[in-house]
């Protein structure tokens, strides 16, 4: 079967407030802030492979829910990348876990949107 779908484009998360959202994407994991717009009540990071997009829901007539689905952002070394987040206030959920492929360690934005630390150090 074939699609007309190419690529994914950005990822889209509700949020409450987009200067929160901006603290914690921008200055707390160091993403590059490609939009900005504040009285728009959204903005876009960059993750190299990745757009991440968030809105203020209420703006579009919705109610915020965290999202249900976890990104995975690649890292090189999950445990150095962990203690710099903590050292930056930011949570983790559990310990690193070793798939015996890969290390994931899991935390969540202001809003309870689903983010976690990857590395694949073992071919599928």
């Amino acid at each position: 079967m074939n699609t007309p779908v190419e690529r994914t484009d950005f990822v889209s998360l509700s949020i409450e407030e987009v200067g929160r959202a901006v603290d914690f994407y921008r200055d707390t994991l160091g993403l590059e802030c490609s939009v900005l717009n504040a009285d728009g009540g959204y903005a876009e990071f960059e993750t190299g492979s990745l757009t991440i997009n968030v809105h203020e829901a209420r703006r579009l007539g919705r109610t915020h829910v965290p999202g249900g689905a976890t990104i995975a952002l690649h890292v090189a070394d999950v445990g150095a990348a962990r203690a710099e987040l903590e050292q930056r206030g930011v949570e983790f959920q559990g310990d690193t876990f070793d798939t015996g492929v890969c290390h994931m360690a899991f935390f969540a934005d202001r809003d309870g949107n689903g983010l976690m630390l990857h590395h694949r150090y073992a071919p599928r």
